[in-house]
């Protein structure tokens, strides 16, 4: 309810006074002084008192909720309990389905082919944490950044076992002689982690050449620098400046370090919705959005339709969507021949013609100006 100055009562005229004064409003009545309203005209000490009296009682009659307010409160806490009761019982369900999986295949081996979650932290051998699977590692470590929070870093591994492209070898082989839910530590040597130093890999080029390959810009060390070869883009990083030539070093930041990992196998995914999840998330849909992803499957002839949201419609998706069906086709080869990818454009509602349109005014001027034309021919 809005709080008008004409509604307290024993104001009459004197509004006009107030308003003068700048007191425009029921608030800042109940605020004023009563040392202040007696300096102006015709309010004396008594009725000052009582019209900031009355401005107060209005602002707390008005706040006092109604029975219709009180009523809608207790329909949104009751449909607030509601939902987190849904949430409760969707994630007690939740658990209770992994402790299950947990206790059907707990101790088993690891085989090729599966599909698990998996914990990982990386070291290099100084201690220097650079990949971490939980955020409480990442805060743990220093190395918790907001930015990657939000678009999912800090979430468990996805892995097929044995398979490339996944893993360094080190890894790969590691995993593949655990068990289920185990933990372990180790030490993976250069060759089956980042490659050894290749100084093949090192180059160096003249300032002005760099700066023309660098959009114009000029060298800073430690900065990464980019370029286009016949092979692909090619990653470097400028670790220094001498004698007018820029030091490129393409190697692999840890490339002939010993690396040190802490593993834990966290789940094993079976479900065939979650697998195509969790290779969504590999190609960067963030995992907020893969929900949103519909999903139609036909087991008959092993085809698989993918619905694209509104909100991605509008993005470049061509290599997310080919690296998607290939990995899809490659990794689930006996459920996926196919992969369709559908987007639907719905149709925009045309604007109605309102009287103040441009179009209708249009309208009218032609109209006009064939009456002028007909009178002047007459």
């Amino acid at each position: 309810m809005t709080l008008k100055l004409d509604d307290i009562k024993g104001l009459g005229k004197k509004i006009d006074i107030l308003k003068e004064a700048g007191i425009n409003s029921v608030e800042k009545l109940a605020d004023s002084k009563v040392e202040d309203l007696i300096e102006l005209k015709g309010i004396g000490k008594a009725i000052a008192e009582k019209i900031i009296d009355n401005a107060k009682t209005m602002i707390e009659e008005n706040s006092k909720p109604t029975e219709e307010t009180r009523e809608s409160v207790i329909e949104d806490e009751e449909e607030i309990l509601k939902l987190s009761k849904v949430e409760q019982e969707k994630i007690d369900k939740e658990i209770k389905e992994k402790e299950e999986r947990k206790k059907s295949f707990e101790g088993q081996e690891i085989k090729q082919g599966d599909f698990i979650l998996l914990k990982i932290t990386g070291k290099t051998q100084k201690g220097k944490v650079f990949r971490v699977s939980s955020e409480e590692d990442a805060k743990k470590a220093g190395i918790y950044d907001e930015h990657d929070a939000k678009h999912g870093h800090y979430t468990p591994e996805f892995v097929v076992v044995g398979k490339p492209g996944f893993l360094n070898e080190g890894l790969t082989q590691t995993i593949e002689n655990m068990k289920y839910f185990e933990k372990k530590s180790v030490r993976i040597p250069p060759t089956k982690a980042f490659g050894k130093r290749d100084p093949s890999k090192i180059e160096r080029i003249g300032i002005a050449k760099f700066k023309k390959m660098n959009n114009g810009k000029l060298p800073e060390i430690g900065k990464e620098f980019t370029k286009q070869t016949k092979q692909g883009v090619q990653r470097g990083t400028v670790t220094n400046i001498i004698q007018g030539k820029v030091i490129i070093d393409y190697n692999h930041p840890l490339a002939g370090q010993n690396i040190d990992y802490n593993i834990e196998i966290l789940d094993k995914i079976e479900d065939f919705n979650k697998k195509i999840e969790y290779f969504m998330i590999n190609k960067g849909i963030p995992q907020d959005n893969v929900s949103e992803f519909k999903i139609n499957y036909d087991k008959k002839v092993k085809s698989l339709e993918i619905i694209i949201p509104k909100m991605f419609l509008f993005q470049n998706l061509t290599y997310l969507k080919f690296g998607l069906a290939m990995d899809l086709q490659s990794h689930m080869l006996d459920e996926i021949n196919d992969v369709k990818y559908v987007e639907i454009y719905e149709k925009m509602p045309t604007p109605e013609i309102t009287e103040d349109s441009v179009m209708k005014k249009v309208e009218e001027f032609n109209e006009k100006q064939n009456d002028q034309d007909s009178t002047e021919k007459e």
